[in-house]
């Protein structure tokens, strides 16, 4: 009974401290809104933008976003559990019914492993030459994020349980480039705040993809999601969309689309067998 009383505590003081990457298990309270997607869809862009609309007396940069919307893969638990409630985090968990607020970030699938590619070189887990078609092999399997699964496993795992219902929206990063300021002000309704013009245009202006990459270059060596990778690599790419097509082989886009092609289209991402050619001249 004390051995097992022991290696519990044991436990629980690796969750509290972080000795564990035991993100299931970290103190959830039901007022919570999470900033949640797929690696590399656009969640720290999200961060941002939130951070800017609420937090009016300071900009966000790379040193000072993991106090006003913190990673919550990056702190313990118990320094979590300390911050001002409501508390926004940013997850890349998938499906978890403890959480009630939830704004879902989605990115065609095509450019995340563009994006996801172009990271693991930065955080120098294989060579420049690595070939491409190689990674997306091994991206599309489960266990890339072990946690997470794949792509469709993520999605689908949030859009089937959580879709339709109150405290989740869906947000698409395409949409996002297109007009940030309309998507922000769904943002600020799920998080109660009212979406005044004035300041939800002060947060997209500071959360610009030429600010941020900006801010990177000052900062990111000692931001703590960077501070250990490649510096001569961006964090903050081109932050477009569509990207894939002069990047990816013909057989990746085909494998993508024949394993998620269903579930593609359902969010309005085209196919490219689909993709109609403009008419002759």
């Amino acid at each position: 009974m004390i051995k097992g009383g022991l290696k519990h505590l044991s436990r629980v003081s690796d969750v509290l401290f972080r000795k564990l990457r035991v993100e299931r298990d970290i103190t959830i309270f039901p007022d919570d809104v999470f900033l949640t997607s797929y690696p590399r869809s656009g969640n720290t862009w999200m961060r941002f933008l939130v951070g800017n609309l609420l937090h009016q007396e300071k900009p966000v940069t790379f040193l000072n976003m993991e106090g006003l919307v913190p990673d919550m893969y990056k702190q313990s638990d118990r320094t979590l559990r300390h911050l001002p409630r409501p508390r926004i985090l940013k997850s890349h968990e998938c499906f978890d019914p403890r959480y009630r607020r939830i704004i879902y970030i989605v990115r065609d699938p095509r450019d995340v492993v563009v994006s996801n590619y172009h990271w693991e070189m930065k955080k120098r887990s294989m060579r420049d030459a690595y070939p491409i078609e190689k990674f997306v092999e091994g991206w599309m399997e489960p266990v890339y994020w072990v946690r997470v699964g794949s792509w469709g496993d993520h999605v689908t795992s949030w859009l089937s349980t959580r879709q339709g219902h109150d405290g989740f929206l869906l947000l698409r990063y395409e949409d996002l480039l297109t007009d940030p300021t309309r998507e922000l002000a769904k943002v600020a309704r799920i998080l109660g705040v009212a979406p005044e013009p004035e300041k939800l245009a002060r947060a997209v202006e500071l959360s610009s993809a030429d600010r941020m990459r900006k801010l990177e270059k000052e900062q990111g060596g000692k931001w703590v999601e960077t501070r250990n990778t490649r510096q001569d690599k961006q964090f903050v790419r081109q932050a477009s969309s569509g990207g894939w097509r002069a990047t990816l082989p013909a057989e990746c886009v085909a494998r993508i689309e024949t394993e998620w092609g269903p579930l593609m289209k359902s969010l309005g991402y085209a196919l490219s067998t689909e993709e109609v050619s403009p008419a002759p001249s």
